[in-house]
């Protein structure tokens, strides 16, 4: 793509900082993120998010092109490429000139050049002990990519760690809350079925999930499931 101007680059990112401000879903987020990867970085004609867990599994996330899953299951198989270095490793930035003169992927870098793919840019997104992301952008060309890609990137690649960090932390508000309601509910059944207060129909879920060796929350589902028993 044509390098954009300074002011158009401010603006993109403007129009990104206010999909945080909007109930948005994270894949719209991460979608507007990765057009925009494709639309601000010179020679880039290709994006994509790779998300890993254990054991090397990958899934790809609102790639541009479909070239980028095919690239992504490369590297799932293989256990190699910059996208999965980028995801697991410390380093932020991957950067790859030229995948025909580059020998850290011996596998992956064949692949690639198969699909047509010359250059590409990883950016790491997060890690955790279970999970790790990375923003992915490709050329069809060799020596494609500068500094001031790389620089880009960054910034994009803040974006899209923000949505998926909001997104966990949402899932897990939503989790806690449902689970609050749950033992709340589960609290007054026992109290009314016991004739006892709050603080005793608690100790009971308590004693319950520590006899069975099971979660608070699921010992209160399945006291509300029995409820008419």
């Amino acid at each position: 793509m044509a390098q954009l101007a300074g002011h158009d680059l401010a603006a993109r990112m403007a129009e990104l900082a206010r999909m945080f401000a909007t109930p948005s879903r994270v894949e719209e987020i991460l979608a507007g993120v990765t057009s925009a990867a494709v639309e601000l970085i010179s020679g880039a004609d290709m994006a994509g998010v790779l998300l890993t867990g254990k054991g090397g599994k990958c899934d790809s996330l609102v790639d541009t092109d479909a070239i980028v899953a095919k690239l992504d299951a490369i590297q799932e198989s293989e256990k190699e490429g910059p996208c999965f270095d980028a995801a697991t490793d410390d380093e932020l930035v991957i950067r790859t000139n030229d995948f025909a003169a580059d020998k850290r992927w011996p596998k992956f870098g064949p692949a690639a050049i198969e699909l047509g793919v010359r250059s590409g840019l990883s950016f790491k997104l997060y890690s955790t002990t279970q999970t790790a992301g990375a923003l992915n952008v490709f050329g069809s060309k060799p020596d494609t990519f500068t500094s001031e890609s790389e620089a880009i990137g960054l910034v994009l690649a803040s974006h899209a760690a923000a949505a998926i960090l909001a997104s966990r932390q949402g899932e897990q508000l939503q989790s806690a809350v449902a689970s609050r309601d749950t033992i709340g509910q589960a609290k007054g059944i026992i109290m009314e079925r016991f004739n006892v207060d709050a603080v005793r129909a608690f100790e009971l879920l308590r004693q319950l999930s520590q006899t069975d060796n099971t979660p608070l929350a699921a010992i209160a589902q399945r006291v509300i499931d029995t409820r008419g028993d």
